[in-house]
């Protein structure tokens, strides 16, 4: 023991000095008034001994007693030793509360401020032990703009880690899970229940009422009462339910947006730049010019591509743009950044265009726009870069021996002896007869789907994985293409993977996976537009 000990002592002496503190997090920031949040705080330092004071909470929080982790982690390619402490807070009263700086011996961590409002669950006198509450964060929402929708599974009773939600699938809108479902505790009518909660990001793509359907959960829920086995063990118990069917009123776009705007309805959106060098460029060097388009409320694949530099002078080489999706406990922001490389060709002052972009304020619904102005772009003389040299005129001469022309004219008879050849050789393949192709061995496509089917039906995850791999390499298009058109497939496809690579691959559920892939459309062909009946376009009149 004690050379263990040593052992550890020394190698934390040995590692290279790194920052020292308390940091501290929470699972999230928004709440309502009796429910609780995890707050985890963490020291990278072996030789720090003790807890950290947690009185401080004790005003405004209902503490729990703090549950410890003590982990080696590699870092950089260095070992370091973190503690972590997990502590569940449930907050005394609503409204705006800060979880003040807590310490550790001369460690002080950073204050978290929290948002605790006065939801209060309708709940009857009688709770069942499982139910589902859902809510919109708002009744009515512009087409294309984003809804939120909550899902609170609420349990008063112990789980199985079976537990099941059904994919939130929708034909008339875009659908994107926020993170992962978190859980948490919640007294209600003085009965202490779980809560898992699921958020979505829903964007309806035409407007009128929207109907948003109901949720089936289903799980396994311990027994109470009494012991029917002959060996002591309460035996589970399947329970279902099912959430509310809920409408949501979908706006069209306003009349005084601008027709030949691209319609982007978002909480905020703002319009940056940026440049590799402050320095001004110089001619043949290449200088990088970055924008960033960012919008709280959007996905990144809603957001329009930005007009290239244009300027005389100057020629632009733009870089694949970056496309980024943030989850929030606000929804989804959506980055857009596009970085172009510039090449000045001219010594001078070269002018840029402005580049300005409207878009539609859903928290004020007024019609603003993003801005960035023209500048000039001073280049300056590249001394390194070398001078062409001077042409010097060649005058005739009034004698002198006449030009040899005999390479010329020997180099365009071999063009023309080889281009005849070549005709010949097409004409005379024409006349052969066609090739017949031989017939490709193997399992047919429709036998393979078969496969699949049968071990989706199976719920059995590594049947399923090797007839998806064997069925979509008979495919047009691969299995990444395909989920990338397809959320259903995509959620699917997540589900198997998680399932395969963790200890729950025995209770995997095959059918969302065979009724994402049973409905998946046919592949588009190239410049075809999409058929009728799928989602309508980006930007919608």
């Amino acid at each position: 023991m004690i050379r263990l000990f040593l052992l550890a002592l020394a190698l934390t002496l040995a590692l290279p000095a790194q920052a020292e503190g308390l940091l501290a997090r929470v699972d999230r920031t928004q709440l309502g008034l009796g429910e609780t949040l995890e707050l985890t705080l963490e020291a990278a330092d072996a030789l720090r001994f003790g807890k950290p004071d947690l009185q401080v909470l004790e005003a405004q929080f209902i503490v729990s007693a703090p549950r410890q982790v003590n982990q080696l982690a590699t870092v950089s390619g260095q070992a370091r030793a973190i503690t972590r402490w997990q502590i569940t807070l449930q907050p005394r009263q609503a409204g705006k509360l800060e979880i003040p700086a807590l310490s550790l011996g001369d460690w002080h961590s950073q204050p978290i401020a929290l948002q605790v409002s006065e939801r209060d669950l309708q709940a009857p006198a009688q709770l069942a032990p499982v139910f589902i509450d859902a809510s919109l964060d708002r009744e009515r929402v512009y087409v294309q703009a984003q809804a939120l929708l909550t899902l609170r599974i609420y349990h008063s009773v112990s789980l199985y880690d079976d537990s099941r939600l059904s994919p939130l699938q929708m034909d008339d809108a875009l659908v994107q899970r926020l993170g992962e479902p978190r859980t948490y505790e919640r007294t209600l009518n003085g009965v202490r229940h779980g809560v898992i909660e699921v958020r979505y990001a829903i964007y309806p793509q035409r407007s009128g009422e929207l109907l948003i359907p109901p949720q089936l959960f289903s799980a396994t829920t311990a027994a109470i009462g009494s012991r029917d086995s002959a060996y002591g063990v309460q035996p589970g118990r399947q329970t279902q339910v099912k959430s509310p069917e809920i409408a949501l009123t979908v706006l069209p776009i306003p009349a005084d947006y601008p027709r030949d705007a691209a319609w982007l309805p978002a909480r905020s959106l703002s319009l940056v730049e940026s440049w590799s060098s402050g320095t001004p460029p110089r001619v043949g060097e290449s200088v990088t010019r970055n924008l960033m388009l960012k919008a709280e409320g959007l996905p990144a694949a809603q957001l329009p591509p930005l007009p290239d530099t244009r300027a005389a002078g100057l020629r632009s080489y733009p870089d694949q743009p970056t496309l980024a999706d943030q989850a929030t406990d606000e929804g989804l922001i959506g980055s857009r950044e596009q970085s172009e490389a510039l090449v000045a060709s001219l010594e001078g002052e070269l002018s840029l265009a402005a580049t300005e972009l409207f878009w539609w304020n859903t928290e004020s619904e007024s019609l603003e726009r993003a801005h960035l102005p023209g500048r000039s772009l001073t280049v300056v003389a590249n001394p390194d870069l070398p001078s062409l040299p001077e042409v010097a005129e060649v005058l005739p001469t009034e004698a002198g021996p006449p030009a040899l022309l005999w390479p010329w004219q020997l180099s365009t008879a071999l063009l023309a002896a080889t281009t005849l050849l070549l005709l010949w050789l097409w004409l005379h393949a024409r006349r052969q007869p066609a090739i017949q192709r031989t017939p490709a061995s193997g399992p047919s496509s429709r036998s393979l789907l078969d496969d699949l089917r049968r071990a989706c039906q199976a719920n059995d995850a590594q049947a399923t994985r090797q007839a998806l791999d064997a069925w979509a390499r008979q495919q047009p298009e691969t299995l990444a293409e395909m989920a990338a058109r397809n959320v259903p497939l995509s959620d699917a496809l997540d589900g198997l993977n998680g399932a395969l690579y963790s200890e729950s691959a025995e209770r995997w559920q095959g059918e969302a996976l065979w009724e994402a892939i049973n409905r998946l459309p046919a592949p588009l062909a190239s410049g075809q537009e999409a058929a009728t009946g799928s989602l309508p376009p980006l930007y919608p009149r």
